[in-house]
């Protein structure tokens, strides 16, 4: 199924009146190279500012990232957003013209997980049905009714927090996701390396063997080197629920297969426009339309969130974890779809062509295409050829 892309449809609600970066993938100059280039989103354009910041990392690190932004020349365009956008669709790609990338490149690419009570039940379902979504509807009636309730009340790490896990044991119902849901420690994790996410308009991958999966629509904070939160993005935590439901330590493989993580469309960095405020009260909606013409949509408040963003920030780095260059937190979405497709009682699992609409109203929409890890474009840009790409485009 042929699809198309917007910026109506992907840009934030106010257009382009934050301070929106991202990168895009430039085609050959004459003798300098295609590679990927630093930009921002204006109302006139897009505009390559790469020779002000070579990578989005050291943009991000920057004293001041807005007014590096506000004042680097805006003497070469790219083109308007509406070209860049269209042609950022995997079928309509053009590649003598510029496409949007993953906004991110040096930065690592964390996530945090069961952040939501919603999202922490199922987590206890799958881990209850051994993987299987043929024993999810019993496992989420008995669940549902014995600790939901207590779930969503319950602050991380709290003396009532400790109260219910001894409660829970006692009646055999603690899970490892609990621990990590109402106990001290948040789950932090690797989703993927750095430079493996794509952006907007590109496929992403499922593991061929999965056969209960879903997206998971989550905002995605941006922290500089010295763990200060200067921005957000959007993100698909692209997940596998039948290999994490079978072992938690099947996490890497549920998690981390080619494409499997979609960052975009943009950075929207904090100024005066968008605060940390804003994310706190971000309403996030999933649309999913397939080629059966099955139709599913979805909203996560950021409002329910069990740990505040900067809480799980804190949890990602400090003392005892640093990133020199950065880095990028998923940071955990209440959806986790139950409506079936197909046999009854089965619940919610992917087909390959499945388009994929994570928005909100600040941050614009990321829209994917699912397909399998195997048939998605293989990653073969990595750091060392970013280094040498930019050198040969006289860049570093």
């Amino acid at each position: 199924m042929a699809w198309t892309l917007s910026a109506r449809d992907c840009l934030p609600e106010d257009g382009a009146a934050g301070t929106l970066i991202g990168r895009a993938w430039i085609p050959a100059d004459g003798a300098k190279p295609a590679g990927p280039s630093v930009v921002v989103v204006g109302s006139d354009g897009v505009f390559d500012i790469t020779a002000a910041a070579p990578t989005i990392s050291m943009l991000c690190n920057a004293d001041d990232p807005v007014a590096l932004v506000r004042t680097a020349p805006r003497d070469r365009r790219l083109g308007s957003i509406e070209e860049i956008v269209a042609n950022s669709a995997a079928d309509a790609r053009n590649p003598t013209r510029a496409w949007l990338l993953a906004p991110i490149d040096l930065q690592a690419v964390k996530a945090a997980g069961v952040t939501f009570a919603l999202s922490m039940l199922e987590r206890v379902i799958e881990e209850h049905a051994k993987g299987d979504p043929r024993g999810a509807p019993a496992a989420r009636a008995t669940l549902t009714a014995e600790i939901g309730a207590d779930l969503a009340r319950i602050r991380p790490g709290s003396p009532e927090a400790e109260r219910l896990k001894q409660v829970l044991i006692q009646r055999g119902l603690w899970s490892q996701y609990l621990e990590v849901g109402i106990g001290p420690y948040a789950e932090v994790f690797t989703k993927c390396p750095p430079m493996a996410s794509v952006g907007l308009g590109a496929e992403i991958g499922l593991h061929p063997d999965s056969t209960w999966n879903n997206p998971e629509p989550e905002i995605v904070m941006v922290v500089d080197s010295r763990g200060c939160a200067i921005g957000a993005t959007l993100g698909n935590d692209v997940n596998l629920r039948d290999f994490e439901g079978r072992s938690a330590l099947l996490l890497g493989k549920a998690k981390d297969n080619n494409a499997s993580s979609a960052i975009g469309p943009f950075i929207r960095l904090f100024d005066q426009s968008f605060t940390l405020d804003h994310v706190r009260a971000a309403e996030v909606d999933l649309h999913i339309a397939g080629t059966d013409g099955f139709v599913l949509d979805g909203r996560s408040s950021m409002r329910l969130i069990s740990r505040d963003v900067l809480d799980l920030i804190e949890h990602a780095a400090g003392p005892y974890h640093q990133y020199p260059d950065g880095f990028v937190l998923f940071t955990g979405t209440m959806f986790a779809p139950t409506k079936d497709r197909g046999q009854p009682g089965l619940g919610f699992t992917h087909k390959l062509g499945d388009i994929v609409t994570i928005k909100t109203p600040g941050l614009g929409a990321l829209v994917n295409r699912v397909t399998l890890a195997t048939k998605a474009p293989p990653w073969t840009f990595g750091m060392g050829a970013l280094m040498q790409n930019l050198r040969a485009r006289g860049f570093l």
